[in-house]
């Protein structure tokens, strides 16, 4: 398997993390992805990761911790190169953030019609929680444009 160069996500990176998500499908028309790029800056910016094959980024994941839950956000492999566990070693980078700022429990949101996404994540180790996710905007996002 090629190496892949994870780090923390820089000013120069966003466009090309855009991209990215545009590929992946997370780009949603409630979600402005430069406005989520700035807010994850403003918070533990160390932890929005990218990752590089050859000094292209074909990977990114937002870790985040608030003291009770660690959360995995706009984790994504460039479609080209999915299948090869980049996924995976973006996960096991995050998760070793997270133990190490004493996080006890993980949590992440998956479109319920995202089979083969759900099948990664429980091969990750993760289990869908009988919860029901809510949410209530308090900002509303323009598409990007």
């Amino acid at each position: 398997m090629p190496n892949l160069h994870i780090r923390p996500f820089q000013a120069a990176d966003e466009d090309a993390v855009i991209a990215l998500w545009q590929a992946c499908g997370l780009v949603m028309p409630q979600n402005n992805p430069k406005r989520d790029i700035a807010r994850k800056l403003r918070v533990n910016p160390e932890w929005f990761l990218v990752g590089e094959l050859d000094g292209e980024i074909i990977a990114s994941c937002m870790a985040g911790y608030e003291g009770h839950r660690g959360w995995i956000n706009y984790l994504a492999v460039h479609p080209d190169h999915q299948r090869q566990g980049f996924a995976r070693e973006l996960m096991q980078h995050a998760e070793a953030l997270l133990r190490a700022a004493g996080c006890p429990k993980i949590n992440l949101q998956v479109r319920g019609t995202n089979a083969a996404v759900i099948a990664f994540y429980e091969s990750m180790g993760f289990a869908v929680d009988n919860v029901v996710g809510m949410g209530k905007r308090l900002e509303h996002d323009t598409p990007p444009g």
